[in-house]
């Protein structure tokens, strides 16, 4: 009797500790928003600008990452992005303009294209057998929510004894820290005779002619601009308009008694139920069409983010919507990549999964820019949150013709 292959192998170990330290950092700049700010005088959408290049950035690199990791290999690429993720921190913390902030992010924004999804995706979908994938991928990419959970709160707590420059050369250091555990990232290069055969070239062309592919480039659109917005505004949102704490209420007795402290408690809120959330869309994914899941993923933000900015927010309101946005937070990528893999296969899975992430991270430019600039002209975040309702209905509505099935080869 043949015995099942495992889940739990050292590549996703070891991809889940890289990806769970780079999203803690990553997930932390919107902490740093009110100290930049008001250390030097900047208009909001300084800083949020360096950020949205950072995103800018990452998405640009993807692509170029994954290319690398299947041309050099991936450990080297993953090697490359560490040290541009802890070169771009310790340059951050001398910078004292908003042009070497923004000019500096482009090293964190390639960073962690690096260090992040399409580069240790492809290797664990390598790594993982057919049966195991999609709950494989859940499983790595919570890892990054779980670096989340603790990233903003570090950050907050980090930043009450040392100046936010002192913190971002700590960061640099876990970063560096985390190529620990790339010995083991050794995958087996797991793809049919067909696809070794194939050039890079030639598999690039069959997806760019194929609609399904233009379909979850648009798609992964609205997932970049919200994630991107609320991980680099909603502290500060959460921080200047939310209503008081209940200085005898539950959340005082857990030591949350500002709402700064409470904005940092939402992403790690949210981090926390994007854990579960990603882990049960990767095991949907395996028994479901992922791209129906996807579309009721998308529907379920545009309700949430709908329901909060028509109600008065509160602790509770915030509370009820980082939950829930958490839960739907980064499901859309074990179902996403999922998705490019089943269709196109694994042999250049990092480069065009690379490709589709750039979609992703022109929607995070955008969400974190506009969130700042927006915010500069009006003093409040509505018309950008509105802006990210409508695009998450468009992503539902252009999930629904994708056709989910393996693209035939070029003649």
């Amino acid at each position: 009797m043949t015995a099942k292959p495992a889940l739990f192998t050292p590549v996703l170990i070891a991809g889940c500790v890289i990806l769970m330290l780079s999203f803690a950092v990553r997930a932390s700049f919107g902490m740093f928003q009110i100290p930049i700010a008001t250390e030097f005088g900047w208009a909001r959408a300084e800083f949020s600008m360096a950020i949205a290049i950072q995103n800018l950035a990452w998405g640009i690199g993807q692509p170029i990452f994954g290319a690398v990791a299947e041309r050099f290999g991936d450990r080297r690429a993953i090697i490359l992005g560490a040290l541009f993720y802890a070169a771009g921190l310790v340059l951050s913390s001398l910078a004292v303009t908003p042009g070497q902030h923004q000019m500096l992010e482009v090293l964190v924004g390639f960073g962690i294209a690096g260090t992040g999804f399409g580069v240790i995706l492809a290797v664990v979908g390598r790594a993982t057998s057919p049966d195991n994938r999609s709950l494989a991928l859940g499983i790595a990419t919570a890892a990054g929510s779980a670096g989340q959970v603790f990233g903003a709160p570090t950050a907050e707590f980090l930043m009450g004894f040392f100046s936010w420059q002192t913190v971002f050369v700590i960061f640099a250091g876990v970063i560096l820290a985390s190529l620990l555990a790339l010995p083991f990232m050794r995958a087996p290069a797991l793809a049919s005779k067909a696809e070794l055969e194939e050039s890079l070239g030639t598999v690039l062309m069959r997806a760019l002619k194929d609609p399904s592919f233009t379909m979850i480039f648009l798609g992964f659109f609205s997932c970049g601009y919200q994630l991107g917005f609320i991980t680099a505004h909603f502290p500060a949102f959460i921080t200047e308009f939310c209503g008081p704490i209940d200085p005898s209420g539950m959340l005082s007795g857990i030591g949350i008694t500002t709402t700064s402290a409470l904005g940092a408690l939402s992403i790690a809120v949210i981090g926390i139920a994007n854990i579960v959330g990603t882990v049960t869309a990767g095991w949907l994914g395996k028994k479901y069409t992922k791209k129906y899941l996807l579309v009721a993923i998308y529907v379920g933000r545009t309700i949430i983010a709908a329901w909060f900015i028509m109600t008065p927010m509160t602790p509770a309101t915030v509370l009820v919507f980082s939950a829930v946005m958490g839960a739907l937070w980064l499901a859309t990528v074990p179902l996403t990549s999922g998705l490019v893999a089943h269709i196109y296969g694994l042999r250049y899975m990092g480069t065009l999964y690379g490709l589709v992430f750039l979609s992703h991270q022109i929607g995070g430019f955008l969400g974190v820019w506009l969130g700042g600039a927006l915010y500069d002209i009006y003093g409040n975040y509505t018309l950008v949150w509105w802006f990210g309702v409508g695009i998450g209905a468009f992503s539902a509505i252009v999930h629904l013709p994708i056709r989910e099935h393996r693209a035939p080869a070029l003649a």
